[in-house]
């Protein structure tokens, strides 16, 4: 019996060290991304919205089943999209998208709501409230509202028309509420593998809130960037039979512009 121990800690030791397989390295992400997050009058007003989840700098996908929510809140009112989401592949798994036709000024907040993932590594649940918002037609009131979920991160930066370099601030919030020193994970989009880690820890960066939920983030690299705000969820999902928690995170997703 001891032998047998030995034999399995020996083999989660190798696995926690191994290449590419570091724990630094294996963030979650709900995503949202949008063809567009500025429309003009120039511009094709119809945006096409990917909805997936992954480890979006080592362009490593998961599955995303149906979510049970996806909306868009706009000049006040809230519209559900469910209906109107189209299975796609993002990343080689299992995807969604829907093409929006922006038809008025406004900031549209897109959010999403995913069916619980049960992760075994980390033996819970993991539920992303994830969101992006499209401003259009010069319209600039708004951004920084809430919507109400669950959790989420509230702009103190416009989360629209940022150069490379520039900081975004947000407040982490839950239940309404500020969460003093929440802990914010921040990850690139490396879309087509362009960069590369030196070393694991800079795969995903941690920064801290301050004691009132405020971060501060300044973005290296123009491209979309990933904020995600984890807590635990104060309820419980049965696997198996048996109660387990959920990780809840409050995810934005902004997009940072080179200067020309």
């Amino acid at each position: 019996m001891k032998k047998k121990y030995l034999v399995g800690v020996a083999l989660v030791i190798t696995l926690m060290f191994s290449p590419g397989l570091s724990p630094t390295a294996m963030a979650h992400f709900g995503m949202i991304i949008p063809s567009d997050s500025m429309v003009m009058q120039d511009d094709n007003r119809t945006i096409n919205l990917k909805l997936s989840f992954s480890h979006p700098f080592e362009i490593i996908g998961m599955e995303l089943v149906k979510p049970k929510v996806f909306g868009v809140v706009a000049n006040g009112k809230e519209s559900d999209l469910l209906g109107k989401l189209k299975q796609a592949r993002v990343m080689d798994h299992t995807a969604w998208e829907i093409k929006y036709k922006v038809k008025r000024p406004g900031n549209y907040v897109f959010y999403m709501e995913p069916t619980p993932y049960w992760e075994p590594a980390e033996d819970c649940f993991i539920v992303h409230l994830t969101k992006t918002v499209v401003t259009a037609f010069g319209d600039d009131e708004g951004w920084d509202e809430e919507i109400g979920l669950k959790t989420e991160i509230v702009p103190l930066s416009k989360p629209f028309g940022l150069y490379a370099g520039n900081v975004f601030q947000g407040i982490v919030k839950k239940d309404g509420q500020p969460v003093p020193y929440a802990e914010v994970e921040v990850e690139y989009f490396n879309d087509r593998k362009k960069f590369h880690a030196p070393t694991d820890y800079m795969v995903t960066q941690t920064i801290k809130a301050d004691k009132n939920g405020v971060f501060t983030y300044a973005a290296p690299k123009a491209g979309w960037w990933g904020f995600a705000a984890l807590s635990e969820a104060d309820y419980k999902i049965k696997h198996d039979g048996v109660d387990k928690g959920v990780e809840i995170g409050a995810v934005i997703w902004v997009r940072f512009h080179e200067m020309k």
